[in-house]
């Protein structure tokens, strides 16, 4: 008796681990395997809702290490984008989970295997066929197998064997076939992938369904198209196989991978298939839709646009809106008129935004991808903020036809001109570009000469700025066609200003921050303009002005120079600090001698700027100085408020 009791204890000793091993099996713990090529390895950036762990019921045992974010292979963890491997994207099986999870009750929990290869023929899963497929594999696909030890099959099979362990397998996930389209023995390989599953895994085809997904169709466009058949035709070869429709499932721009919106819908597609054979209700999880912005009849292409693209637009209300195809990207913003707008994704790689109404002018704006500044390619580029840069014309109404090219008048050139320039701090070659009058190429204005305008930009832009964002040209031509304006050269250089502010001594007179252009435009720019073009080289035909900064460096130049020029202006100059009676050596102390020689001089500044020379004109005007100036209305800092001052300052020179 004490023998037979002795060999039952021993016995049930014996059978402990196997009792315990039995009853870590979770019956509710339903786990999926899902294999394929590039759209279920995923091939769309994630966005901020697949990266959002749906919680612990969503389970991931991860068929590869993920050292970033500590994953291991074989371990169970929570499921988030990427699923399969580092660096892949979003994949039918992140929303096929996410909508199991909301469709059973909350004692089941999901959890899936992974193993996928984008471009992988199905040759690749059969175990008799992979050694050689691995040798005949391309090389872009050698890294993708080394990372399943150059079996796909094998690793599948091997973990799926240890997640029994741990609970049921409850179904089958494929989408292949894109790389076999009009193979006839796609599909009974198919079967065979299937069969060696079922049989290495001891399940029933019965209560393991093959759910297999449908390629992208584009309308009709899909560069697989023709597999939709022989997908839509595998149930007759696999009876326990069902088809999951891609019908409307939007794509990227290469018509053969799905966009994120269209893995999701598939995802949630084979869910619901999921869920209804296992007798559960589907319900899918809440999806953020993309957020259509209306764009109104009324919206119109920005003149600044590069021909032949539709955006940016600019309605009526003078709301500007801004479209660009960025698949990859994961947060696009807009930054314009000292204002950040979130571009909303359309599900299809695409993103847009609509600002709040803009003044009217010409504001600079970037677009920024992830965390990067960069040009919208729809844009024309305009150097300014340091930099080449987006901008848009917001348009004035008829008021601002005086800068709009006219029909119907002759039109002067801007010409690009390169100088030697022995007294240059940045080389000896530099740029400048010189605007002639229309009657500059006339024949029988071959003798004639003319007087000569030097015209500089603000901070940060470049010698091309008053012609592009200024559009100088236009102005110039309108006010000397309507007799306004007598027939004159403007020269337009880059100061040395186009680089950032670097600090240092800039009392008016002692300034560093562009200084470096002084002894260039004096001994160097004005003689080559002279030498090279017909004009009246002295200072009663010598003139000075500038924008910002270029107001700057036309106080520094003009006043320490009065033998050379004679006419004077700023445009929102950039005049700090100014003590009027002592500064250029007490230039303005004896008012009588000043406006002798200076013959015209002229401030303008914006309503809404933030440099505004109005307290400057009072204290010029109380020493008796003859100074002119206005104040744009409605404009800050910006070109139209520049144009408006040229536009009122060329009428007055060179008539004394």
């Amino acid at each position: 008796m004490k023998i037979k009791n002795m060999f039952l204890l021993t016995a049930a000793l014996l059978m402990l681990p196997l009792m315990k091993s039995a009853a870590a099996v979770d019956p509710n713990f339903y786990i999926f395997l899902c294999f394929g090529q590039s759209n279920m390895e995923g091939n769309a950036r994630p966005e901020a809702q697949d990266l959002k762990s749906p919680g612990p019921r969503f389970l991931l045992m991860p068929a590869v290490d993920f050292p970033d974010k500590g994953r291991k292979m074989g371990e169970w963890c929570e499921a988030t984008a990427p699923l399969c491997r580092p660096n892949t994207g979003l994949t039918p099986a992140d929303w096929f989970g996410r909508t199991m999870v909301a469709s059973t009750p909350d004692n089941i929990k999901i959890g899936v295997i992974h193993v996928a290869i984008g471009g992988i023929d199905i040759k690749g899963f059969l175990p008799d066929s992979i050694p050689t497929y691995i040798k005949r594999a391309p090389s872009w696909m050698k890294g993708m197998l080394e990372a399943y030890d150059n079996n796909p099959y094998e690793r599948l099979v091997t973990l799926a064997k240890k997640a029994q362990q741990d609970g049921v397998i409850k179904g089958i996930l494929m989408h292949q076939g894109e790389t076999n389209t009009g193979d006839p023995k796609w599909a009974g390989m198919v079967q065979q992938v299937y069969d060696n599953l079922c049989g290495d895994l001891q399940l029933k085809p019965e209560e393991v369904n093959l759910y297999v997904g449908n390629i992208v169709q584009a309308n009709g466009q899909g560069v697989c198209i023709g597999c939709k058949k022989q997908i839509d035709e595998l149930p007759q070869t696999i009876h326990t196989c069902q088809v999951i429709s891609s019908d409307d499932c939007s794509n990227g721009p290469d018509r053969l991978h799905f966009d994120a919106a269209g893995y999701r819908e598939l995802g949630c597609r084979y869910a619901e298939a999921v869920a209804r054979h296992l007798g559960f209700e589907p319900k899918r999880p809440h999806i953020d839709m993309p957020k259509k912005i209306e764009v109104p009849a009324d919206a119109v292409t920005a003149e600044t646009a590069i021909p032949g693209n539709e955006f940016p637009k600019v309605d009526k209300e003078h709301r500007a809106y801004f479209r660009i195809q960025a698949p990859q990207a994961r947060k696009v913003i807009v930054d314009i008129c000292n204002k950040k707008y979130d571009m909303q994704p359309d599900g299809k790689g695409g993103f847009m935004a609509v600002t709040d109404p803009l003044p009217v002018g010409f504001p600079y704006y970037f677009m920024n991808i992830d965390g990067v500044n960069f040009i919208d390619p729809a844009s024309e580029t305009f150097f300014g903020c340091n930099r080449e840069a987006g901008g848009i014309e917001i348009p004035e109404g008829p008021e601002g036809d005086y800068y709009r090219p006219q029909q119907g008048i002759a039109h002067g050139q801007v010409r690009s001109i390169y100088y030697h320039s022995p007294n240059s701090k940045f080389g000896e070659w530099r740029h400048a570009l010189v605007y002639t009058p229309a009657e500059y190429e006339v024949a029988k204005n071959a003798k004639k000469r003319y007087p000569v305008l030097y015209l500089q930009h603000g901070m940060g832009e470049g010698e091309t700025s008053w012609a592009l964002q200024g559009k100088m040209q236009h102005i110039m031509d309108n006010a000397i066609a309507k007799g306004e304006a007598v027939p004159m050269l403007v020269v337009m250089e880059s100061g040395d200003i186009k680089q950032p502010f670097g600090g240092g001594n800039n009392r008016q007179g002692m300034s560093d921050y562009g200084a470096s252009f002084y002894p260039v435009l004096l001994n160097d720019l004005i003689p080559y303009i002279d030498a090279n073009f017909r004009t009246k080289a002295d200072r009663e035909n010598r003139a000075m002005a500038g924008l910002s900064w270029g107001g700057h460096q036309t106080f520094d130049v003009v006043l320490n120079n009065l033998d050379k020029f004679a006419w004077l202006g700023t445009f929102s100059g950039a005049i700090f600090g100014l003590d009027v009676k002592t500064a250029y050596n007490g230039v303005f102390a004896n008012a009588a001698e000043f406006n002798k020689k200076i013959h015209y001089m002229y401030m303008n500044w914006g309503e809404e700027d933030f440099i505004k020379s109005g307290d400057i004109v009072r204290q010029l005007r109380e020493l008796g100085i003859k100074v002119d100036s206005s104040e744009s209305a409605g404009t800050a800092h910006e070109f139209l408020t520049w144009r408006r001052g040229l536009h009122e300052f060329i009428p007055h020179l060179f008539k004394k």
